[in-house]
């Protein structure tokens, strides 16, 4: 009896549990048990309301311009229940909304259907709001068809979930993803609100986006912009996933120049921080890229883009979620070429092309109809004589289209080198005319690789000391002629010479020999034929030295001459016993003062009084010059006080010049004596008297041409 009561006690309390999570949960279908398996009590006995079963088949490739049903076969099974609300059908995957479109076609009383071009979602319901059978409804997804209006569809996969819930499906994670509408909602409360919700036992959270898949069908393709759950409120510029089983995952490091180590799809210049903005949202429609993100504060902005309006919930893969298939998905595959890659070859013959597809390519003679000629990449073409278009076509054989795809497959012909032979020639450089049927000739120094030597039809080749081959190839459109052309040019070698310098005495002559036999000589200045030739005057000389024939090589000789020029003593220089001897050109002199000893140096010391003169000469005895000069020792102090040594003061060889006349003056410019030839000496005194120690003033003028000379002397005593 304890027994019974206890048990019915237990059965009271899940029904209580069960009635309050029944209305409590309104995300959950009208028509269907709650967001867990409900429990109906009858007879003491407990029985679970089981979810439905959806199962599809049809996964089918595309032909353009013929709508195509979304399914092969489709059931829904149930043990307990026999109708539902409402079934969705959604292009969770590859949607493009200016193309794809789902049309419910065929008479079903029973059901109407309502296309959300946003969503990309079909709905199909009673138009009386009374549920509709399972048969009612599996016959109507069979009668649901897929068409693109597009003359060359995106191409792709479009993944197509049919579901008995309203939250979006995305067969590539198993996950159903809802927008809730919340005006005004922080990111906190919709973080409580998410985690506090289930869909049919599956445990809610603020969506975490791991793929552009997701992203497309959790943000275009939802029915509006809100939160989700990504934020850097813990570390600033490290934003995270914070809810639902990727908590802790990091997927932005950085700001707007930031980087993701998976998966981000922030807008334009997101995550910019501008204000504290911490959280994740869904960008506003008309704002940038459709379904992308943008960061905001905790609160948003009070109104406008900027304003949270809901948030968007994920349902799917927290632990402890039970294994569901409310909901099945087929895929209608749009063949498309990724990539084309044609070929060029030189000269007639096959070429391998290639197009890229993840379906079987079709290679065909033209871009509609036309023969098949293989199927495959790559593909080898027929014997080629000129360049021919191939055509790619992805569709299904059957398929009316004119979507096929190009590829071209390109035969170059190799150009046709003509070239003028040279014949040989002297030592030096040589011109070697040619043309090309086409492109461009280039020159080589080797018949397999080497260096490019000139580029062009006239090829001028370095200067050729040797025969030498050269190799000539033509290139049109990176097609060369094969193999290279050679073309020799034999060289004769040209005399040699060596020119030369040479320097004559002025006013003499020179011989200049051409220095070569067994050659002919012609001199250009003097029109000589002869191996020497005898010039007087200085300048450039040159002879033609010519090998005999067959060569007739010429080379050139030149000589330089110039002229030794006889030295010209411009002045004597002399300074007391030094004496310096001036010339007015340069050369390479010799200097005398006696004419017997020469030295390079033309400053001499001469300790004795006298008339000299000096000698000039050039060191290879080609001129000379001389000059008479005197030396007059000055005596700069003398001491007149009775010891005859010093005691009077002249001019030594003053008494060699009849005209020579010397003036003393004092300190003050006073006349004290004159000194000539027939008075050579002064003693000191004045009028007989001794004049004071002190400094003297002389003028002496040797003639009348030769400059005076001024100085002073000291008198001691």
């Amino acid at each position: 009896m304890k027994t019974h009561i206890q048990n019915n006690f237990l059965v009271a309390l899940l029904l209580l549990i069960t009635s309050i999570a029944t209305y409590a949960n309104p995300v959950f279908p009208h028509s269907k048990t709650p967001p867990f398996p409900a429990y109906h009590y009858t007879h003491n006995l407990f029985f679970v309301n089981e979810p439905p079963v959806l199962s599809a088949t049809g996964n089918q490739v595309f032909c353009p311009g013929s709508p195509m049903n979304i399914v092969t076969d489709m059931t829904i099974t149930d043990p307990d229940d026999t109708t539902t609300d409402a079934i969705y059908i959604q292009i969770s995957a590859g949607y493009e909304s200016a193309q794809d479109l789902l049309t419910l076609i065929g008479s079903h009383p029973t059901i109407v259907s309502s296309w959300n071009i946003t969503a990309g979602k079909l709905t199909l319901k009673s138009p009386t709001n009374i549920p509709v059978s399972y048969t009612d409804f599996v016959a109507a997804i069979k009668d649901v068809v897929y068409s693109n209006n597009a003359a060359v569809p995106a191409g792709g996969a479009r993944n197509f979930s049919v579901s008995v819930g309203q939250a979006n499906y995305l067969p590539s994670t198993g996950h159903y993803y809802q927008y809730v509408a919340s005006l005004g909602i922080t990111w906190s409360n919709a973080k409580t609100q998410a985690a506090t919700s289930t869909y049919y036992g599956l445990q809610g959270y603020l969506a975490t986006i791991l793929a552009a898949d997701e992203a497309q069908l959790s943000g275009e393709q939802a029915a509006g912009a809100g939160w989700i759950g990504g934020s850097d409120a813990e570390t600033e510029g490290v934003w995270k996933w914070m809810t639902g089983p990727e908590t802790g995952t990091i997927f932005w490091n950085g700001g707007i120049t930031g980087n993701s180590p998976n998966f981000a799809f922030w807008n334009s210049g997101e995550p910019n921080n501008a204000g504290d903005e911490d959280y994740a949202h869904v960008t506003a429609p008309g704002v940038g890229v459709a379904g992308s993100w943008n960061d905001l504060s905790n609160v948003g902005d009070v109104s406008g883009n900027y304003q949270p309006k809901g948030y968007i919930v994920e349902y799917g893969g927290s632990a402890g979620d039970p294994v569901l298939n409310i909901s099945t998905s087929t895929t209608i595959l749009i063949p498309f070429i990724t990539a084309t890659a044609g070929d060029t070859r030189c000269a007639p013959g096959t070429v391998v092309i290639n197009a890229y597809s993840a379906s079987v390519v079709k290679w065909y003679d033209s871009p509609t109809g036309g023969t098949l000629l293989g199927t495959g990449t790559p593909f080898t073409t027929p014997f080629l004589n000129a360049t021919t278009s191939f055509y790619a076509d992805v569709y299904p054989i059957g398929c009316t289209t004119a979507t096929r795809t190009e590829v071209v497959a390109t035969v170059i012909p190799r150009p046709t080198i003509t070239f003028m032979q040279p014949g040989p020639i002297c030592e030096g450089t040589v011109t070697i005319p040619s043309t090309t049927s086409a492109g461009i000739i280039e020159w080589y120094d080797a018949p397999i690789d080497g260096q490019i030597v000139g580029v062009g039809p006239n090829f001028v080749t370095p200067y050729l000391t040797e025969t030498t081959t050269f190799y000539v190839q033509g290139f049109y459109n990176e097609c060369p002629t094969f193999p290279r052309i050679p073309v020799t040019v034999t060289v004769y070698k040209r005399p040699v010479v060596t020119d030369e310098t040479t320097t004559k005495c002025e006013g003499s002559n020179i011989i200049l020999n051409a220095g070569i036999d067994n050659v002919t000589y012609f001199w250009p200045a003097t029109q000589q034929i002869t191996k020497q030739i005898t010039v007087s005057n200085p300048g450039t000389y040159t002879v033609e030295v010519t090998s005999l024939a067959p060569e007739s090589c010429t080379s050139i000789k030149t000589f330089a001459v110039t002229d030794v020029a006889n030295p010209l003593i411009s002045t004597v220089q002399v300074s007391g016993s030094s004496v310096t001897i001036l010339t007015s050109n340069t050369g390479n002199f010799e200097y005398s003062v006696d004419g017997i000893n020469y030295q390079t140096s033309n400053v001499f010391s001469l300790q004795n009084a006298g008339a000299y003169t000096a000698h000039v000469r050039q060191a290879d005895f080609c001129g000379e010059d001389q000059k008479d000069f005197t030396i007059y020792l000055i005596p700069t102090f003398f001491t007149p006080n009775g010891d005859n040594y010093n005691d009077y003061w002249t001019i030594r060889g003053m008494i060699n010049y009849p005209k020579a006349h010397v003036a003393i003056f004092d300190r003050y410019g006073k006349l004290i004596c004159e000194l000539s030839k027939k008075n050579l000496t002064w003693n000191g005194t004045y009028d007989g008297r001794p004049l004071p120690a002190n400094d003297y003033w002389f003028v002496f003028k040797l003639d009348d041409i030769t400059p005076e000379i001024r100085g002073h002397f000291s008198l001691v005593r």
